[in-house]
């Protein structure tokens, strides 16, 4: 360790707001170099590329090809699929010397794409799945958490194509239980939920969350475990229609200020479940209005999914004048033709509703849908919360906090079509190809396994990811006697395979201590002047605390069995 590269730091840096950003910077695993952009340093690059061999293991045995594709990209693809524009300002773009729009990779659907067109023009020459492992770039709004969300990001993307729809479920099945296989030999605690596809497109699709508590992603789980979703893609059991027609006639109001559904709920006394939200969204050159109740939000995830790719954005200043409608005041009665409505079925559910009368500081009441208002068709659109009933059972669903660490695509032909990538069926006819997409975030599974993986002293690495397996400590390095047993355990551990460190640092014994668990070595060999006296020495096993003495002859084999019974 007097020759390793791994500067701790006593002192956590002051923007580091998570357990895994703190320790991977005061353990000497990777330093900031601007927001949302980290230098790996050697022990953070030795678990990255630990994590990079358990991928490879999982996709070769799967049947997964390795490739690697370029980091620049040029943009006439994307714009074919539509994902030029739906990624906006998420993408870095960027203007090369003869004025060709050029982009940063976020994932890598439109190179692959055309690859497979050019070289797979057989139904002979499929299935394929083919995969790399590389740095994307997305430029986040808001980088945050360390190497949870940055800006710049290690990725395994695979890409798999197929002739039919069974086929590409065959590839997408293999994948599901690889990527399993990838985060139990992680050490993560997961689950595995339904989710939304987001800017990536396609239908069924499941996402893979490591449990944390300082997880931005937000997942539903049934009380009786019979469903799980993320939170962008949940549905919940549609509440049951309201007895009775409803009976109120529609009668203008006056409610001058009260542009919130707070303010209005607390002039009229009704609740605001009785409200009728009505939310006004530009979809491309489209408008459209969607409704739900009042004491619930509008799932803008799912609202972007049924335009995808044309980008959806709420209404802003410009738009509602060119409407001619007042904020906060806005309902869905006389809405022009041209605007489509869009609601919720917990909408069916109610009657006689409150609603902005679509002038200011004016509501009604009584608002009925067919007679009032129309509805254009019904989609799940609320945004599921604490305590909503489950769509299998009904029973009650529960938030939990996630890092999400993989995602898995059915994209059919949502990229084959847009860019023209055909093959030649049996019978001769060109036919797009059926894919698949599926994402690993390498550095991302780096701070989950630190946050699911620590304490108050530092990390304690599941062994499959610790940089190092064991670290032998001598105490006194004045004494021979000590120093020389040590060299010898490390040199035995080190003969038998084990990736060991020697800490022949001329620090104190409480520094090197302090150094170990931080650092987070699974197991910690201690040699002292007490222990040569005695003939032992110390073992630790940093995960669970546990202490054990060995005889100094037999100390390199207690720590290999220690290792091979470590999590």
């Amino acid at each position: 360790m007097s020759r390793l590269f791994a500067p701790t730091l006593r002192e956590a840096p002051a923007e580091a707001e998570v357990a895994s950003h703190r320790l991977l910077v005061r353990a000497g695993l990777a330093r900031q170099l601007m927001a949302g952009v980290y230098t790996m340093l050697p022990l953070g690059l030795r678990t990255l590329r630990k994590i990079e061999a358990i991928v490879r293991d999982e996709m070769d045995a799967a049947g997964a090809q390795e490739l690697r594709m370029p980091i620049v990209v040029p943009s006439e693809p994307w714009k074919a699929t539509g994902r030029w524009e739906a990624y906006g300002d998420l993408m870095f773009k960027l203007v090369d010397r003869r004025e060709r729009e050029l982009g940063l990779g976020p994932t890598h659907e439109e190179v692959i794409t055309p690859l497979a067109a050019a070289d797979l023009p057989s139904y002979r020459d499929l299935p394929v799945n083919l995969y790399q492992v590389g740095w994307k770039y997305r430029d986040e709004l808001r980088p945050r958490f360390g190497l949870i969300r940055g800006r710049e990001f290690l990725m395994k993307d695979a890409y798999s194509f197929d002739r039919d729809e069974e086929g590409m479920r065959q590839s997408y099945r293999a994948m599901y239980e690889a990527y399993r296989r990838v985060f139990d030999r992680c050490g993560l605690e997961y689950v595995v939920v339904e989710a939304d596809p987001g800017q990536i497109g396609g239908g069924v699709n499941h996402e893979y969350m490591a449990l944390a508590e300082v997880g931005e992603d937000l997942f539903v789980r049934c009380e009786n475990d019979d469903y799980l979703a993320d939170v962008e893609a949940a549905t919940p059991a549609a509440p049951p229609t309201a007895e009775g027609p409803g009976v109120a006639a529609l009668e203008e109001v006056h409610t001058p200020g009260a542009a919130t559904i707070d303010a209005v709920s607390s002039l009229l006394g009704r609740p605001p479940s009785r409200m009728l939200k009505c939310m006004l969204y530009a979809a491309g050159e489209a408008d459209v209005a969607v409704l739900v109740p009042g004491d619930r939000e509008v799932n803008e995830e799912k609202l972007a999914r049924l335009y995808f790719p044309v980008p959806v954005s709420p209404f802003g200043e410009a738009d509602f004048a060119r409407r001619d409608l007042p904020p906060g005041y806005v309902g869905p009665q006389g809405l022009p033709a041209d605007v489509t409505v869009l609601a919720d079925p917990s909408v069916r559910a109610g009657r006689d509703w409150v609603a902005g009368a679509n002038r200011p500081d004016h509501h009604v009441t009584g608002a009925k849908q067919g007679r009032d208002f129309r509805v254009d068709r019904f989609e799940e659109l609320v945004r599921i919360r604490e305590g909503d009933r489950c769509p299998n059972d009904g029973g009650e669903l529960s938030i939990g906090r996630s890092i999400v660490v993989g995602h898995i695509y059915q994209l059919g032909t949502r990229y084959s079509e847009p860019l023209g990538a055909t093959f030649a069926d049996e019978d001769g006819t060109a036919r797009p190809y059926r894919m698949g997409s599926y994402g690993i975030g390498i550095s991302r599974i780096v701070a989950a396994a630190v946050e699911q993986h620590h304490d108050e002293a530092g990390i304690a690495w599941p062994r499959a990811l610790a940089p190092y397996e064991a670290v032998v400590v001598p105490t006194n390095m004045d004494v021979p006697r000590v120093v020389a047993a040590a060299e010898r355990i490390h040199g035995e551990l080190t003969g038998a395979g084990v990736e060991a460190v020697l800490d022949d640092r001329e620090v104190s014994a409480g520094v090197k201590f302090a150094d170990a668990d931080l650092i987070g070595f699974p197991v910690q060999v201690t040699v002292g002047r007490r222990g040569i006296e005695e003939g032992v020495a110390d073992l630790k096993v940093r995960a669970t605390g546990e202490r054990f003495r060995a005889p100094l002859e037999g100390a390199a084999r207690a720590a290999r069995d220690l290792l091979a019974a470590a999590p």
